[in-house]
C-alpha cells in the first residue's frame, strides 16, 4: 500500500529539484527526505529519478508516476476537506495565488476576512508576476487578470476593469501633446513583458467606431510587474497601458495624465482559475463565491 506521505515527499522533491530543497519546504532533514524516496523506489519497482552531483530529472516512468501523485494528493485532500467540513467547517489548507498588486488591493483583503469566518483553515498567499502552473505549484486557486488563454483548468469571471494609456506631465512637456492614436503608437512605450509584440489593439471612440491601434516600434522599457510600470511611468519614462485600478489615484493626483480618454481599449477579465479535477474541493468553490459577492456588493474593488 502507497504511503501518502511518501507521495508529497515525492512531489516536493520533484517542485523543488534537490533534496534539500524539499526538506527545506516539508520541514524536514535531508536524510529523511531521501529515505523516503529511495522506499518509494523499492515499493514500486522502478527508478524514479536520475541522481547527478548536479541535478534531478525524472525518469520516464517517474514522470508518468509524477502525474499521477499530484492527482492522488489532490484527491486524498479533498476527501479530507469534505470530512473535516462535516464537523465544523472549512479547515486544511487554501493555496492562492494573484499578481502582487491586485492580490494587494483586493486578495489579501478579502482572504483575511473568508480566514476569520473560518478559523481552522490555513491561508498561503503566494504573490507573483508570473502565471506560476497550478499543478506544479500546487495551487488550489490562482486569480488571474487580463485575456484569459487557453488552458485545461476550470475558471470563473469574477468581473473586469478597463485599462489606460498614461503618462507623466514632464514626459508629455519633452514629447509633446498626444491627440490621436496615431500620436499613442508613436510614443516611447513602457510595456509589460508578457504583452505581445507589436502591441495590437482594437480601440473604440466615443462613438463606439472600432479604430485599429498597433504600437510597431519595439517599447523603449520592458518591466515584469504593474508596479515597475507605474513608477517608470510616474518618472518620466514614457507611456504605459496600466488598469484603472492602479492608475485612478495617480489620476486624481495629478500625478499621471489618462491619455485620449475618449477612446476605449478592450476591458480585461478578473478570473479565479483552478485545477480541472473531478472533484472541486469545497473551499475552493466557497471562495470563488465568497469572491464573487464580495465584488459585487463592492464593485468598486474590482477596479479599484
Amino acid at each position: 500500500m502507497l504511503n501518502l506521505q511518501r507521495l508529497e515527499i515525492f512531489v516536493a522533491v520533484v517542485n523543488a529539484g534537490s533534496f534539500t530543497g524539499a526538506a527545506a519546504s516539508l520541514g524536514l532533514t535531508k536524510a529523511v527526505v531521501s529515505f523516503n524516496v529511495k522506499q518509494l523506489e523499492s515499493e514500486t519497482g522502478v527508478a524514479l529519478l536520475t541522481r547527478s552531483t548536479r541535478r534531478l530529472a525524472l525518469t520516464g516512468s517517474g514522470e508518468r508516476f509524477y502525474q499521477r501523485c499530484q492527482d492522488l494528493l489532490q484527491e486524498a485532500e479533498a476527501v479530507l476537506d469534505d470530512v473535516r467540513r462535516d464537523h465544523g467547517g472549512l479547515s486544511g489548507q487554501l493555496r492562492i495565488t494573484s499578481t502582487p498588486e491586485y492580490g494587494a488591493r483586493v486578495v489579501v483583503p478579502a482572504l483575511a476576512a473568508f480566514a476569520a469566518l473560518h478559523p481552522q483553515l490555513r491561508i498561503q498567499h503566494v504573490a507573483s508576476s508570473q502565471h506560476d502552473d497550478l499543478i506544479a505549484g500546487r495551487f488550489d486557486l490562482a486569480i488571474r487578470l487580463g485575456q484569459l488563454a487557453d488552458s485545461s483548468h476550470h475558471a470563473a469571471t469574477l468581473g473586469s476593469f478597463e485599462i489606460r494609456p498614461v503618462a507623466s506631465a514632464q514626459y508629455l512637456q519633452q514629447a509633446g501633446k498626444i491627440e490621436t492614436l496615431a500620436q499613442l503608437a508613436q510614443a516611447r512605450w513602457i510595456a509589460h513583458s508578457r504583452l505581445p509584440l507589436p502591441m495590437n489593439w482594437p480601440v473604440t471612440d466615443r462613438a463606439g467606431k472600432p479604430n485599429p491601434f498597433r504600437v510597431t516600434t519595439p517599447p523603449a522599457i520592458v518591466a515584469d510587474s504593474a508596479s515597475a510600470l507605474l513608477a517608470f511611468a510616474l518618472a518620466g519614462a514614457g507611456v504605459a497601458l496600466l488598469p484603472d485600478w492602479l492608475v485612478q489615484l495617480e489620476i486624481d493626483a495629478q500625478r499621471l495624465c489618462p491619455l485620449l480618454p475618449d477612446h476605449r481599449f478592450p476591458p480585461q477579465g478578473i478570473f479565479a482559475l483552478y485545477p480541472n479535477t473531478r472533484h472541486v474541493p469545497e473551499k475552493v468553490r466557497r471562495f470563488i463565491d465568497f469572491l464573487q459577492s464580495r465584488l459585487a456588493l463592492f464593485p468598486a474593488q474590482a477596479k479599484i
